[in-house]
């Protein structure tokens, strides 16, 4: 099976935004969007439909994130509730641990820098649910149970 590919939603009428071009990166958006095609409980969502604005810690800049997915869900409660969902390797949740040795490797400069990057995209998602009503969670291999 390919690690990215189009998705086509057994319930297009779910699915908001354009249902024939909705674009998997990894298995495990590909699992997640199989749920939310199936889940009778999710009213609407889509994938990398909503963009939020955020700034870089890197060049000062302002750019556009786009989160994994968007997801409207009827609750156990009765309720319905919006979230924003990103879908992240655990490891990638949690600042890099700095090497033993002296000499940083580059490979310890870069996850440093993607881990800030992230960090100011899901500061700037945390803001934007705060302003529009919705909650924001990351989803890693444990919540996915994979």
């Amino acid at each position: 099976m390919a690690y990215s590919g189009r998705y086509k939603p057994d319930h297009p009428k779910k699915y908001k935004g354009d249902y024939r071009n909705v674009i998997f990166r990894s298995l495990w958006e590909l699992k997640f969007m199989k749920w939310c095609d199936g889940n009778k409980n999710v009213i609407e969502w889509g994938s990398e439909e909503i963009v939020i604005p955020y700034r870089s810690p890197v060049d000062n800049k302002m750019h556009r994130y786009f989160p994994d997915f968007y997801v409207k869900v009827n609750t156990k409660e009765g309720l319905v509730r919006k979230y924003i969902i990103e879908i992240k390797p655990l490891k990638q949740t949690k600042p890099p641990k700095k090497p033993k040795r002296t000499r940083v490797p580059e490979r310890f400069l870069t996850e440093t820098i993607t881990y800030q990057v992230n960090e100011a995209k899901w500061k700037a998602a945390i803001e934007f649910c705060n302003d529009n009503r919705c909650h924001f969670r990351i989803l890693t291999e444990k919540e996915l149970n994979i």
